[in-house]
């Protein structure tokens, strides 16, 4: 009896050695490996504190794949090469301002990106006329459809949009279709089975399943981009699925979609193509051939795309450059507001410079741990002087960056950690001041629908939400 029980204090005290070896290995791979010491600090707070969970998180989620090439350097020479530039008519970069001229170059060091003038840009700023308006263009198409989302509903637009592919791809039409598998991890198989059947190139970016669910359940396609037979590309923030539409739980969806047509749907192919590839698909060599629009309206537009593989936080990149170059006014629309610390301290800097900064954020959004984590940075913002809007008047889903006069940035990308540094993103960056100004009279128009936030009434918020916020802001750079 006694020896038995002298076996199990040994086994006892060998698991809690173990494990407390394991604890602390892991937490000497977090070190060395030099991330941001915020995020590294916060995944030391979870295995601290959450013992054995945070092993679980931290094998999900918390490991790394920077630096890894997503298509080789021979066919990402094939792919650029198969652009047809000769018709097109790009200013040179000297005609630019300083401040422009160095965002295109950081831009083009980052991903290699060219510049495109001479776009035609349509803005949504409400689901029906947007997906109204793809669908009468999916519907025209005549020699390919490549269309990416990180979500497709099988709901009323779900299967609107996905007999409209069936129809045009048993019309001889070339269809290849992404969908992230955890953004639609919850529609049944069917729905893409019926596609397949008609013949349409569907497939799951970084599909879950055993044994590699650990290596990818964190990296997340968030791309929202379509193009159609290299004349008319879409991107922006709205996934395919009714709530764009009806507003779902909310009554009403607020978001930001572009409809482009021009040299620039080049670059929207060029990152299809690269996201196929990753995903053990044939190269996709099908060019634009559309030609730069002579309109004074004209945009230009430089794609610019980031996640998990790439070397630096290209999108965060260019947006850090673009509001230290502010001088008049800088306003923000995003659903998540967890910036990382060099972006908010930018917009502090701004603000203290006496820039104008706004950013606006849904008052309840669709993550109730999001909103606290949003909420938690209100007042360090309000001190330096940025001014806070809370949405009201349903969820707000807009990613929009307009800077000044002639800057501006939509696409798929949230001012918090995921977008920044765990998500394949794309932000189309815009050089107009015609789409400057529609997207700022917008962003005034939605003021109307908000509430701003006072310092004065926002220290008197209850104690248990600001504990609940200060604990959630602990967490906020690996959410």
């Amino acid at each position: 009896m006694l020896a038995s029980l002298h076996i199990y204090d040994w086994l006892y005290w060998v698991l809690i050695i173990g494990y407390i070896i394991t604890i602390l290995s892991i937490i000497g791979i977090i070190l060395s490996e030099n991330r941001n010491p915020l995020k590294s600090l916060a995944w030391v707070t979870v295995l601290l504190l959450l013992p054995v969970g945070g092993i679980i998180l931290y094998i999900f989620f918390g490991r790394s794949i920077k630096n890894t090439h997503m298509i080789s350097r021979r066919k990402r020479r094939r792919l650029r090469n198969s652009v047809d530039t000769s018709h097109l008519v790009e200013p040179p970069i000297d005609n630019f301002s300083d401040e422009a001229r160095l965002q295109l170059m950081l831009g083009r060091s980052l991903t290699g990106s060219r510049f495109f003038a001479g776009n035609e840009v349509e803005i949504f700023f409400e689901g029906k006329e947007k997906f109204d308006s793809l669908c009468r263009d999916l519907q025209e198409a005549q020699s390919y459809i490549h269309l990416q989302y990180y979500i497709i509903e099988d709901d009323t637009i779900g299967n609107r949009v996905k007999d409209i592919l069936i129809e045009r791809a048993k019309a001889g039409v070339k269809v290849r279709v992404i969908y992230d598998h955890i953004g639609s991890i919850h529609v049944k198989k069917r729905f893409f089975r019926a596609m397949k059947e008609a013949g349409i190139e569907a497939h799951p970016f970084f599909r879950v399943a055993f044994p590699p669910f650990a290596t990818r359940i964190n990296w997340r396609n968030h791309r929202k981009l379509c193009v159609i037979d290299g004349r008319v590309g879409y991107i922006g923030g709205m996934n395919i699925a009714d709530r764009y539409i009806d507003g779902g739980k909310f009554g009403y969806w607020r978001d930001t979609h572009l409809r482009i047509t021009g040299p620039a749907i080049n670059s929207l192919l060029f990152s299809f193509a690269v996201d196929w590839n990753f995903m053990g698909q044939p190269l996709v060599t099908e060019p634009s051939s559309a030609p730069s629009s002579l309109s004074l309206r004209a945009a230009g537009m430089q794609l610019i795309t980031s996640g998990p593989t790439s070397e630096w936080t290209n999108v965060a990149f260019v947006l850090l450059k673009a509001i230290g170059h502010a001088k008049k006014r800088i306003y923000i629309q995003t659903p998540y507001f967890l910036p990382t610390e060099s972006m908010l301290r930018a917009l502090q800097a701004a603000a203290l410079s006496r820039v104008d900064v706004r950013v606006m954020i849904p008052l309840h959004s669709d993550s109730k741990i999001l909103t606290h984590a949003s909420n938690s940075y209100i007042y360090e913002c309000l001190r330096a002087g940025i001014k806070i809007y809370l949405y009201e008047k349903g969820m707000l889903h807009s990613k929009v960056v307009v800077i000044d006069d002639e800057f501006s940035s939509v696409g798929s990308t949230n001012i918090d950690f995921r977008s920044f540094e765990h998500n394949f993103e794309c932000n189309m960056m815009i050089y107009s001041a015609g789409v400057n100004q529609r997207l700022r009279h917008q962003f005034l128009e939605d003021q109307r629908d908000s509430r701003r936030v006072r310092a004065a009434q926002w220290r008197r918020r209850p104690l248990p939400q600001k504990a609940m916020e200060s604990i959630v802001r602990l967490l906020s750079p690996i959410l």
